[in-house]
């Protein structure tokens, strides 16, 4: 496997690990993988009626800083203009749209760590 199959398949992990959390939680899944011109939305869900686009970092180790270092200003800003480009294809007008994070650490042995980030922005 090269190295970016194997950050693919981390991060699919990731992903996959986050959507059981954050459906057990009671958010209700909408879209995985969203993109367009700007850029890319891991997860979009549905809390109550806030619309949450949720990203998603895995990581094997904390050796490169936690997945938390890795959301930026930028990022976020860049989150929220991409939310909004989401509800305005569908057609939606939520009252709030929320900016998560998820965060997935993946030991060697064990189960994940997973913390939930919610309302970054």
């Amino acid at each position: 496997m090269t190295t970016a199959q194997t950050r693919r398949a981390l991060g699919t992990y990731g992903e996959n690990v986050a959507v059981a959390h954050l459906s057990a939680r009671g958010l209700v899944l909408l879209d995985r993988n969203w993109r367009c011109d700007e850029g890319e939305i891991d997860l979009v869900l549905r809390d109550g009626d806030a619309l949450v686009v949720c990203e998603v970092k895995t990581r094997t180790s904390l050796s490169a800083g936690t997945p938390h270092e890795a959301i930026t200003d930028a990022k976020l800003d860049r989150l929220k203009r991409l939310g909004e480009r989401w509800a305005r294809a569908r057609g939606v007008c939520p009252p709030e749209i929320r900016i998560d994070l998820v965060a997935v650490l993946r030991p060697r042995k064990g189960a994940a760590i997973v913390d939930h980030v919610p309302g970054l922005y």
